[in-house]
């Protein structure tokens, strides 16, 4: 059991339940991302432990405990066990750990994806996991939830079989993109549309359908200090090592600078960020550095949040640095006629 949280949403990363928090009401699936589509499978178990009105309905009891609003998925990520490659995430553990915090969630649980979990059918998942080790009161899936051997099981499925425990089991629509001008594309909200319009620098569409925008978080390490010799120091960020990374490019960003005591306030700017391998400079590694337009100070060691406001325009490589340099103000100036828009 590890406590990421200051006020009880606990990961839970073993296959030993003794420190869960039980009962549970659950809600059930991947949630890469925690985007409008996942959060609507997750209210129904907030509500049923907050009520409404937003004030826990029942206390904590002994003798009639309340469910704890709990998010069950799965580590590592189904798809990362079957394939054996490793899966960049929209939202690594910690970022994950955030958005469910800032919802109202009580505890994360995730379940050791292997061979003997990936083997259960789908009446061995109910009777052994959701009944046996997380005592389930209610539990909420969406309407594409697959689960057991084979991904036997369908979200009528754990209807049935829930049935016979008592359980209730929500199944929630499918939420889609009501504001897509589409008329023949699939507008589900999915972690997949999601990734695909960060791929292609459709920031707008994927921080309307994630309800927030694409984050990248990380300490400020050292870099080359190039920056600084044109005139426009850049922060080094260092990144999870699972993090997705949109398309490599220049961005308009909005940056929180988190400081290290906690009784002060982070700090917000505007900014320009690349993501690539800095081609005029020969570079090799993908790096990711932001120049906030209006801060002169240090940001060694500090923890920066960058929020993704619009993609500027791909990576290039330019003749020279002052090439180079006169870009970078072009792409400041663009910068600015997007945030003063």
């Amino acid at each position: 059991m590890l406590n990421l949280s200051q006020n009880g949403c606990s990961v839970w990363v073993a296959s030993s339940t003794e420190r869960l928090l039980t009962p549970t009401a659950v809600a059930l699936g991947k949630f890469d991302g925690v985007h409008l589509g996942h959060q609507r499978v997750i209210q129904p178990v907030l509500q049923s432990v907050w009520g409404k009105s937003g004030e826990i309905s029942t206390p904590p009891d002994r003798k009639n405990p309340r469910p704890y609003s709990t998010v069950v998925t799965f580590d590592p990520h189904p798809h990362e066990f079957f394939t054996g490659q490793p899966r960049d995430l929209l939202t690594p553990l910690d970022e994950k750990v955030q958005q469910l915090r800032s919802l109202g969630v009580e505890q994360l649980v995730l379940l050791p994806f292997d061979r003997e979990l990936s083997a259960l059918s789908p009446e061995e998942f109910v009777d052994k996991i959701l009944v046996q080790q997380l005592q389930c009161q209610q539990i909420s899936v969406g309407q594409d939830f697959c689960f057991g051997k084979k991904r036997m099981g369908t979200a009528q499925d754990l209807q049935i079989l829930a049935a016979k425990y008592n359980i209730p089991v929500t199944i929630v629509p499918i939420k889609t993109d009501t504001d897509s001008l589409s008329t023949t594309d699939d507008t589900r909200i999915s972690t997949s549309l999601i990734r695909e319009s960060l791929e292609v620098g459709d920031i707008p569409k994927a921080n309307r359908l994630l309800g927030r925008p694409y984050t990248l978080t990380g300490e400020v390490v050292t870099g080359q200090k190039l920056g600084r010799t044109i005139g426009f120091p850049t922060a080094n960020i260092q990144l999870p090592k699972d993090k997705f990374l949109p398309r490599h490019g220049v961005y308009a960003v909005e940056v929180i600078i988190h400081n290290q005591t906690p009784d002060t306030d982070p700090i917000q700017q505007l900014g320009v960020m690349n993501i690539g391998n800095r081609p005029t400079v020969n570079g090799i590694d993908t790096r990711v550095e932001v120049h906030c337009l209006n801060w002169s100070g240090d940001l060694y060691g500090k923890i920066l949040e960058i929020q993704l406001v619009r993609f500027l325009r791909p990576e290039q490589k330019f003749p020279s640095l002052e090439a180079l340099k006169n870009q970078i103000q072009l792409d400041c100036t663009a910068a600015r006629a997007i945030f003063n828009s």
